[in-house]
């Protein structure tokens, strides 16, 4: 129940197979287990103790993984940084987590430095020449410290789509389930190579991703950063088997290639046999699309939350169009599913709830914040806050946040429902949906867009009217350059109402 046994049993089977794989550098198992037990002892001599917590603000490298077992190997507990903070954000995470050292891409040092100049911070550069990199190919090996399966191994943020982030505090037993769990969802094996091209540092590519393939002796290929064209050429340069993103991540290809006079076929993607995406459902014509468009049918939906792992559900291939906005029929291998109605009651067909799980995978608590973990937990279970409709089969839709839901005029407008409607239009590249405060109705519905096309409320309000009932239709209309968006894809509901509604909440 120790993160660095999996990597150590690797390490012990498959030595000289590929671990992790960039266009920065390769590393065998063996390698990566001898770098991590170096990486031990530099954080060791910076006087990282068993309990500290330390940062880790990269990209997709293999200094990420380097750093992450050594973290382990030494006792520490995790906290990845989300590269894209501004220096006050950085101050803000590394502040609340009493983060005691950091290794930090050479890019991001000056935001480290500005944000948090208490915090020793390592810096690590794509030739291996940062200082944390030479410090590694330096030192002697260090087997590290004992570490009980209770201890933290990872300080996890949530994304923030609704208030601030707060601390998930995760431990080895806790976070070693995770891989075993993922694996018997996707049926990911060992012969896999992985491409993670969304940011390591998120729950899912990190725990769900990166772990799944260690804990299996698979392969990691790492891009530094996701860009629609470099992800199709990752795919094919090293022959990558599986993936995950956010739909986003699957349809910017297709645009930018479209603007181009460009499409897929100029790709060789021939040796994928697993798609995920999670952060969003996808509507039937969409995953009608997809599959067209990637030559594949092997699409899988994967729903979970930063506190539970993340573990949840999954949506199959089989399942994609049929039951299409979907989560699934209840928990994957491991993980329990409740949906809870306002009466404490389970949810009949037909009827929407709370979405509750239940996991060996759950989060200890949030650091420094016993009235929101109290908020959060019913006994075992974990209340997640998101709303979710029951069908006659047992499929589960997501059809809001529990904050998020828009009461006009006594109804309830659930938001994905409308923002899948505004999508299907032309002019409109991605769509969300708040309310605005009114005096007679409670609130109004509001549609915030990214078009690709000029386009006015009128104009949606028509294309709407066929497909929406009168009470959900926007009365509004605000159109940014781009929705306010987490790494993971999710449209971040609080920021949207700064920008689209100045004012108003």
């Amino acid at each position: 129940m120790n993160l660095t046994w999996m990597l150590e049993r690797s390490a012990r089977t498959c030595a000289a197979k590929p671990a992790v794989v960039s266009d920065l550098g390769s590393m065998t198992y063996a390698e990566l287990l001898s770098a991590s037990k170096r990486a031990a002892a530099v954080l060791r001599d910076h006087g990282v103790r068993p309990g500290d917590r330390v940062g880790v603000m990269a990209y997709n490298t293999p200094a990420f993984a380097v750093a992450a077992f050594g973290i382990w190997r030494a006792g520490a507990a995790l906290v990845p940084i989300n590269h894209k903070l501004t220096a006050h954000e950085v101050a803000y995470v590394t502040g609340h987590a009493k983060v005691r050292m950091a290794v930090v891409a050479e890019e991001l040092a000056g935001r480290m430095r500005e944000g948090a100049p208490g915090v020793v911070a390592l810096t690590t550069s794509d030739n291996r020449s940062g200082e944390f990199d030479r410090h590694v190919a330096q030192a002697q090996e260090w087997d590290g410290v004992e570490v009980g399966p209770d201890a933290v191994a990872q300080v996890l943020y949530t994304s923030g789509t609704t208030s601030a982030p707060k601390g998930c505090l995760h431990s080895h037993r806790g976070l070693s389930g995770v891989p075993a769990y993922t694996t018997a969802a996707t049926g990911l094996r060992r012969d896999d190579r992985f491409l993670i091209a969304m940011p390591i540092w998120h729950a899912a590519p990190l725990n769900n991703w990166f772990l799944s393939m260690i804990y299996l002796g698979g392969t990691v290929v790492l891009l530094k950063e996701y860009h629609p064209v470099a992800f199709l050429e990752a795919v094919q340069k090293h022959r990558t088997t599986a993936f995950f993103g956010a739909p986003i991540a699957y349809l910017a290809p297709l645009r930018t290639l479209e603007a181009a006079g460009r499409d897929l076929s100029g790709f060789d993607l021939s040796h994928m046999r697993l798609w995920a995406y999670g952060g969003a459902p996808l509507g039937a014509q969409t995953v009608r699309m997809l599959q067209t468009a990637y030559g594949s049918d092997s699409f899988y939906q994967v729903y979970g939350m930063t506190e539970m792992g993340p573990v949840g559900s999954a949506l199959y291939p089989q399942e994609q169009v049929t039951k299409a906005g979907s989560i699934g029929a209840g928990g994957m291998p491991g993980v329990d599913i409740r949906v809870v109605r306002a009466d404490g009651c389970d949810a009949r067909a037909g009827q929407t709830g709370e979405l509750w799980l239940r996991s060996g995978t759950r989060m200890i608590g949030y650091l420094d914040d016993p009235a929101a973990t109290e908020r959060a937990f019913d006994g075992d279970w974990y209340k997640s806050g998101d709303l979710a409709r029951v069908d006659e089969d047992g499929y589960l839709f997501i059809v809001d946040r529990l904050k998020d839901v828009v009461i006009t005029g006594g109804e309830n407008v659930f938001s994905p429902e409308v923002e899948e409607a505004l999508r299907q239009h032309p002019a409109v590249q991605d769509g969300a949906v708040i309310g605005r405060p009114h005096e007679e109705w409670g609130e109004t519905v509001v549609a915030v867009v990214e078009a690709n096309a000029p386009v006015t409320l009128e104009e949606l309000r028509r294309f709407l009217a066929t497909r929406l009932a009168k009470y959900k239709i926007p009365r509004e209309l605000v159109v940014l350059p781009s929705l306010p968006r987490t790494p993971s894809g999710k449209v971040m509901k609080h920021v949207l109402r700064e920008q689209a509604l100045p004012g108003a909440h």
